[in-house]
């Protein structure tokens, strides 16, 4: 129950507007700079490079939610391209990921589709795959209508399907042939449209996993959940998937020993690293998620005082 309370707590805090602005103003604060790479993509450059002498590949996120103009839109469209040109230069293995709310997903879905055409666009020119991220419930049907469309001039795009949802199974099943980021789910949803207990959410997701490795379609298993993990690779052992067909995500300044744990056994271990002035949303979400991540708030705090 007070879990409960404290995730419905720190998302109602992820969605407001007002504070994200000032968030803005007061730089990486409350411990976000655990979690987030920095506010420039020479950031975010900087935590690849330490990464990929771990043995670990990046996945790069601008973050950014709260996007109300079509001005604003472009901008970000401008930044998603710069970046796809950027991680071209680099001699590491980056992906990006982008929200279509940044994109202009809420102001129009015509115009959210061009701008992801741009920049699919670049993406392709450059040989960057770029995955779209899933955000809350309201805009699910509007980004599967858009990939569909991206996937017919460029097939290195894919998407985020979250296992909380309770149609998730039938749409994996209809993008079997689509390279998928698998996650629990990070928002807050109506029970009507999502799981809410633990143990069914996991065993669906767990479900979802093994359904698409066997497809033989690249699936990234974006999870910090140990238990998940090891029956996973039991999965694929048993069951000869090679290891080239997957991936393991985890989240920027999260579980570190796992990690290096996975890369020493041979599986390629991906981070999803955010950078921006907008990591207010973000960082919401993240205390949301697990209550030990309050800690790295506290930990922000008394070090500010």
């Amino acid at each position: 129950m007070i879990h409960q309370m404290t995730r419905s707590f720190f998302l109602f805090l992820s969605s407001r507007t007002t504070l994200n602005t000032f968030a803005q103003k007061w730089g990486l604060k409350f411990g976000a700079s655990h979690i987030v790479a920095g506010q420039t993509m020479n950031d975010a450059l900087r935590v690849a490079e330490s990464l990929h002498s771990q043995g670990l590949t990046c996945i790069f996120d601008h973050l950014g939610e709260f996007v109300h103009s079509k001005e604003e839109a472009r901008e970000a469209t401008n930044a998603a391209i710069a970046t796809i040109e950027r991680i071209a230069t680099s001699p590491l293995d980056i992906h990006l990921s982008v929200k279509l709310t940044q994109l202009g997903l809420s102001i129009d879905e015509d115009f959210c589709l061009q701008n992801m055409t741009d920049i699919v666009a670049a993406a392709k020119k450059h040989q960057v795959f770029v995955c779209i991220d899933m955000e809350n419930y309201t805009h699910y049907e509007q980004t599967l209508r858009i990939l569909e469309k991206l996937r017919q001039q460029n097939e290195q795009v894919g998407t985020v399907l979250q296992a909380y949802l309770r149609h998730a199974m039938k749409d994996l099943k209809q993008l079997h042939d689509v390279p998928l980021r698998l996650v629990k789910g990070a928002y807050k949803e109506s029970e009507k449209v999502a799981f809410q207990k633990k143990e069914i959410i996991d065993e669906h997701f767990y479900r979802m996993i093994t359904t698409h490795l066997k497809e033989g379609v690249f699936t990234a298993i974006a999870t910090h959940d140990h238990r998940i993990i090891e029956k996973v690779i039991s999965f694929v052992q048993k069951n000869n998937i090679p290891t080239d067909t997957f991936e393991f995500q985890f989240l920027y300044g999260f579980r570190p020993n796992l990690q290096q744990q996975l890369v020493q056994q041979g599986y390629a271990v991906r981070i999803y690293v955010p950078f921006g002035k907008d990591w207010f949303g973000y960082f919401m979400r993240r205390l949301a998620e697990r209550p030990q991540n309050i800690s790295f708030a506290m930990r922000g705090l008394l070090q500010r005082k």
